[in-house]
């Protein structure tokens, strides 16, 4: 008689910095997307836990920020939007992404938010693209013209019609390409 081991592997994990003004689209997109996949994600609020997004949609966070500071992430995904300079005046989430570029570990940024990353300083050596608006207040090695850039571990999406396949790129790289294909196939879009 044999006996079936099963094998639990962690689901990855993904942190969602939400600051006023963010770009719904793309947080919600990233946050669903993610969520699609199996991908434990936690949306986290700088400020209040209620955030309001440029459109005025708002928002529930899952927790503020300062609660997750101690926590590891495979991710750490940045929406854009107005609210993008929230992120970048914020000391906690700049140094959030500094640890976890220490780390190797996975960040991405669309729209307006490669600017955090600039500021950070993690794309003085990348190539990147953003929001054709914001070029000019990046400090990066090369900038692209194209939906979705992935250089090392920084992935970046340059509008919020990009905001999908900048999500499946996401999922892509935690959980690999299968459940990246599958879950863009339950929402019959074409990979």
């Amino acid at each position: 008689m044999s006996s079936k081991v099963t094998i639990d592997t962690p689901m990855p994990t993904a942190l969602i910095p939400l600051a006023e003004d963010f770009e719904e689209i793309e947080a919600v997109t990233i946050i669903d997307v993610l969520r699609r996949a199996s991908i434990e994600v936690t949306i986290a609020a700088l400020d209040n836990e209620l955030v309001t997004g440029s459109h005025r949609i708002p928002l529930l966070a899952d927790c503020l920020l300062s609660e997750v500071l101690g926590n590891s992430y495979d991710l750490i995904a940045l929406h854009g939007g107005p609210g993008t300079k929230h992120l970048k005046a914020s000391p906690q989430v700049l140094q959030l992404l500094k640890e976890q570029s220490a780390q190797g570990k996975l960040i991405g940024a669309i729209c307006a938010a490669p600017t955090v990353l600039s500021s950070a300083g993690l794309l003085k050596e990348r190539r990147a693209t953003a929001y054709p608006t914001v070029t000019g207040e990046l400090e990066v090695k090369e900038y692209l013209d194209v939906d979705v850039v992935v250089d090392g571990n920084i992935i970046t999406g340059r509008s919020p019609s990009a905001a999908l396949p900048f999500a499946l790129k996401l999922v892509e790289l935690l959980t690999g390409t299968d459940t990246a294909k599958s879950t863009a196939q339950a929402m019959i879009y074409a990979v």
